[in-house]
């Protein structure tokens, strides 16, 4: 089973994804992790999905399946931006999947329509998954990849109106 990308990503939607992959990036200069786009397809194994987040973090040696190649099947941290077509599905059905992975440590949920970040964290012993949010003026922790990100910092939009 494939979930694919579609119509139901507009302007605002790519707006939002790419600047979060540049804040996500400058954070994790110097860290042994990638960030990918949602071009990158990742794979689990358990429930046969392959989807495509709209951010993910590798870190270390990319994993991959005997078939494809292309499909990756340990992120660290996941990135999902919630539209109002997607939420549903990002916050129940695909974080199920997702959960699956033995290699996810954190899965990161931002508001397309509130400067809101969601962190699910798996706890020490992997049975549990925390949730830590944070809003404007503040900054959140991940630490499955040893960084923080300011909330204002992955909102920030040099062509937004200034006052």
């Amino acid at each position: 089973m494939v979930a694919r990308r579609g119509a139901r990503h507009g302007r605002r939607h790519a707006r939002a994804q790419r600047a979060r992959h540049g804040a996500l990036g400058n954070a994790l200069q110097g860290r042994p992790c990638r960030v990918f786009s949602s071009d990158l397809k990742i794979f689990i194994a358990e429930t046969q999905l392959a989807t495509y987040p709209d951010l993910s973090v590798v870190c270390g040696k990319l994993e991959t399946t005997p078939e494809d190649a292309n499909s990756v099947t340990n992120p660290t941290l996941i990135v999902e931006v919630l539209s109002d077509s997607t939420e549903a599905y990002d916050r129940g059905a695909k974080f199920a999947h997702y959960r699956r992975l033995p290699s996810l440590r954190e899965y990161v949920l931002v508001s397309q329509t509130d400067r809101r970040i969601e962190v699910f964290r798996r706890t020490e012993d992997g049975r549990r998954w925390e949730l830590e949010e944070a809003g404007p003026s503040q900054s959140i922790t991940l630490s499955s990849v040893g960084c923080a990100l300011s909330v204002d910092a992955v909102y920030f939009d040099p062509l937004a109106p200034t006052l």
